[in-house]
């Protein structure tokens, strides 16, 4: 029988995050934060505007600036979408390099 998983409250609790790091010399950088920045709750809450400019900067040089605005008008519409403005918000990427053989 499947076990459900506890219901968490990720708005109030957070994303939490820790890395380790081990150097060469054998020495450790270790590092911890309880909510990330950009958390509701965090030291720097992201607001649409951060979400946009986010969206803008990872997709930079990997769609084209005229589908980046595309699916952003759309997504901006979201709650007066038809069905068939639903099935455009999958991005389109043309003119991508082609991953060297081997790597998959």
């Amino acid at each position: 029988m499947d076990q459900a998983l506890p219901l968490r409250e990720p708005r109030r609790e957070g994303i939490r995050g820790r890395v380790e790091i081990e150097l060469a010399d054998g020495s450790r950088i270790v590092d911890e934060i309880a909510v990330a920045d950009a958390h509701p709750l965090g030291a720097r809450p992201f607001v649409r505007a951060d979400y946009v400019g986010k969206f803008r900067t990872l997709a930079s040089g990997v769609l084209a600036d005229a589908e980046i605005g595309r699916f952003l008008a759309l997504a901006e519409r979201l709650p007066e979408l038809t069905s068939a403005e639903v099935g455009e918000l999958n991005i389109v990427a043309t003119g991508l390099p082609v991953a060297p053989e081997g790597l998959f």
